[in-house]
Formats: C-alpha cells, structure tokens, sequence
C-alpha cells in the first residue's frame, strides 16, 4: 500500500499546509480536492495556477496522484459537465485517479429510472476519463443524516452488494472503486472486507478512517482503531494491495492530530501482523 492523506479532512486547510502535514508525516501522496469544498482547487483555476500547484507538490516531495470532487448522479446528470471539467484539470495536474461518487439518495427511494440515470451519467464520465488518462474512482459511500452529536449513516447505491455488482457489471472497465471499510460498517457490514475480496479487481484505492460510536447510537467521524471494526481482518485481505490508501480523519478542528493517529494506528497492526 501507498499511504497518503485524504481531501475531505483537510477540506478548510490551506494547499501548502496540507502539503506540509503530509511531508511530515512522512508520507508521499495527497488526495488534492477540486471544486467540493472551502480549500479546493477551484473550477475556474487557470493554467498558471496549476503550474503552481505542481511546483509546490514538488517542492514538498508530495505526489498529487489522486483527486476527488463532490457530484450526485442520483438527483440529476447535470453534475456531467462539472466532472468533465474537473477531470480536464486532473489531466493537466498529472492526477492518475479522480475519486466521484455515484449519489447520496438513499438506495430504498432510487427508483429504476434513476438508477439508470446514475449508471449513463457515470458512463459518460468514465468514457471522458478514459480519452483524458484519469482513473474515476467510485467511492463507497452511503447518505448521512446530521445530528447535534453525531451521524448516521444509511444506504445508497454504493453500499448495496446488489448495486455494485450491476454497476460493476454495467460500467467501463476503467471505472474503479475506492473502498471505504468505515463507510461501509457505518451502514451495518459487519465485515466491510468481503466487499473488497468480491470487488478487488475494481478497488482503485482506499480510505482508512473510523466512526466513534456514541451513547445516542450516532456516529462521530474519528481515527482509524476507535471503533470495534475489525482491522485486522481488512489489512490481511488487503496485504497485497499496491494502491494508494489514503487516511480520510474528517473532523477539520483536529486534523492533523487525527491523521497522524490514523496513521500511527495502521503501522501498528501491520507491525503486530509481521511479529506473529
């Protein structure tokens, strides 16, 4: 595995701080966010700003291979054009992987024509993707409620077995997942790692996070070790994965403490695996 940091924690962090978080965490690859949040890249940069952005990825030896932005093909296609566009300045970043997503809507409303409706949007955008040389990468990700306390998450499209394998079935052979054990045992896997055994020739990437389970029974996103969520499970099927797997810490008042614990977490029971 390539371990690096994810966009979405960092999403209220300045570029070069963020740059700066991952370098001295020793780590190589940053997920660099575009046009989804406050910090992001933004979808009017010119082309000299990303001859900056280059240059400063560089300068801090970090390597902007992956990217997300923010869309939702369940509610309408019209998210098409700002995914094209975001892929375009992908390509000329150099990004190999753009992580999308397929919708939030939750899986017991989808009816039939949106389904199909999300599938021909994410076609399109995996074909465009394809001419440009950009990996689209389909996060497991279901919807959430907000709480005071906390989260809850429910199903979607990308966190039903069922609707995976038909949209792995019915998608271009570049179209990749990001697999997203946490995600997926927010919404009630209990062994989010059968998902990347019946998936692993799609998976493009992953997200190493956790949920923090509260007296109310809601979630609050966390680092990677504070649930009950089996790890050692996930790391033995993912033990010869080469991709990048990126910590996803998403509560921004501490993030970089979070990252670093998620990271810390990791290399621990890798460790603990290697000793037995």
């Amino acid at each position: 595995m390539i371990f690096g940091n994810a966009a979405w924690g960092l999403r209220e962090t300045p570029l070069e701080e963020q740059l700066r978080i991952t370098k001295d965490m020793g780590l190589k690859v940053l997920e660099l966010g575009i046009a989804n949040a406050p910090a992001d890249v933004s979808m009017d940069v010119t082309d000299e700003e990303l001859v900056k952005i280059k240059g400063l990825a560089a300068a801090y030896g970090v390597d902007i291979m992956c990217a997300a932005t923010g869309n939702d093909f369940t509610v309408s296609a019209e998210d098409v054009g700002k995914v094209k566009r975001v892929v375009d300045i992908c390509e000329k970043l150099g990004i190999r992987y753009l992580r999308i997503f397929a919708g939030f809507t939750a899986l017991a409303e989808v009816t039939e024509a949106m389904h199909q409706r999300m599938l021909d949007a994410l076609r399109v955008v995996c074909e465009y993707a394809e001419e440009k040389g950009v990996v689209p990468v389909i996060e497991t990700h279901g919807g959430v409620n907000g709480f005071a306390d906390g989260v809850e998450h429910f199903h979607s499209t990308t966190t039903d077995m069922e609707s995976l394998r038909r949209m792995a079935s019915s998608l271009p052979d570049n179209a990749k997942i990001c697999f997203d054990p946490a995600n997926l045992y927010a919404v009630g896997h209990t062994n989010p790692e059968s998902f990347y055994v019946e998936f692993k020739d799609r998976i493009g990437y992953a997200h190493f996070k956790d949920f923090a389970k509260l007296p109310s029974g809601h979630l609050r996103p966390s680092y990677c070790g504070d649930s009950d969520m089996d790890w050692t499970a996930i790391l033995a099927v993912m033990s010869d994965f080469e991709g990048p797997a990126l910590f996803e810490y998403e509560n921004v008042e501490d993030v970089e403490e979070g990252l670093k614990k998620s990271y810390a977490y990791i290399k621990m029971m890798e460790k603990q695996e290697e000793n037995q």
